[in-house]
Formats: C-alpha cells, sequence, structure tokens
C-alpha cells in the first residue's frame, strides 16, 4: 500500500517561470498577426531573396503566421488562466512559431529571428522544473 505524500509547494521561480512564458507568448502571437496582417495587407512589402527554395507567396506566408499568431495569443491567454492543457500546447506552439519563423528568414530577417529567439526561451521556461506542475 502506498504511502500519501502531500504536494510540495510550488516555487516562486516555477510560478515565475509560468508567468513569464505566458507574457512572452502573447508577444510572440503578438508579433506573429503584425507579421501576417502586414504580408496579407501589402503583398509587395516583403521582398524574397533569389533562388529560395521554399518560395510561397508573401501573403501565403501572411496567413500561416496570422493563424500562428492568433493560436499563440489565445494559448497565451490560457496559459495565464491555468488551464492544464495549455504548458504542452503552448511548447508545441512555440515550436511551430520558431519554425515558421525559421523559414520566413530571408523574408524578413531581424524579426524573424527575434521570433525564433524569443520562442526558444518559452520552450525554456515552460521546459523548467515544477513549472508545468504548478497550479
Amino acid at each position: 500500500m502506498s504511502e500519501y505524500k502531500p504536494r510540495e509547494p510550488v516555487s516562486g521561480w516555477a510560478i515565475g517561470g509560468l508567468t513569464f512564458a505566458a507574457t512572452m507568448l502573447v508577444l510572440i502571437g503578438i508579433f506573429q498577426v503584425i507579421a501576417g496582417l502586414v504580408a496579407i495587407f501589402n503583398d509587395d512589402f516583403y521582398v524574397l531573396t533569389a533562388n529560395y527554395t521554399f518560395d510561397l507567396d508573401a501573403s501565403g506566408w501572411g496567413w500561416i503566421h496570422l493563424i500562428i499568431g492568433i493560436a499563440v495569443i489565445l494559448v497565451g491567454y490560457f496559459l495565464y488562466a491555468g488551464a492544464t492543457w495549455a504548458g504542452v500546447t503552448a511548447i508545441v506552439l512555440a515550436m511551430l512559431s520558431a519554425v515558421s519563423n525559421f523559414f520566413f528568414i530571408p523574408y524578413y530577417p531581424f524579426w524573424s529571428i527575434l521570433v525564433i529567439a524569443l520562442a526558444v526561451w518559452v520552450i525554456w521556461a515552460l521546459t523548467r522544473p515544477g513549472v508545468l506542475g504548478a497550479d
């Protein structure tokens, strides 16, 4: 028969990591939405370098960024609210955001690298011990 062990209190670092990740997710989502709307409304804003393998129309990338951005903002909100599913979903969407921005580097390099760095930071913050177990 197993012995009942009370839950250990959640550390302040874990709660801070969760709050940081949720805040960065909302910020990443806003960046994604802005990049998407710019590409949708002004197809000539982004200039593609020559001989790029993934030659997708700028408005196509705009819709990809817009959809990912909205999803990331929503998951960031639910991470603030403490939804248990939001932690893993946030990691998956941060990876998706980083990958989509990796392919977007030839269109807008600095912006893409910034969003990739923020997404990696979110993944790091959410994978710290005790963060996703925080209530």
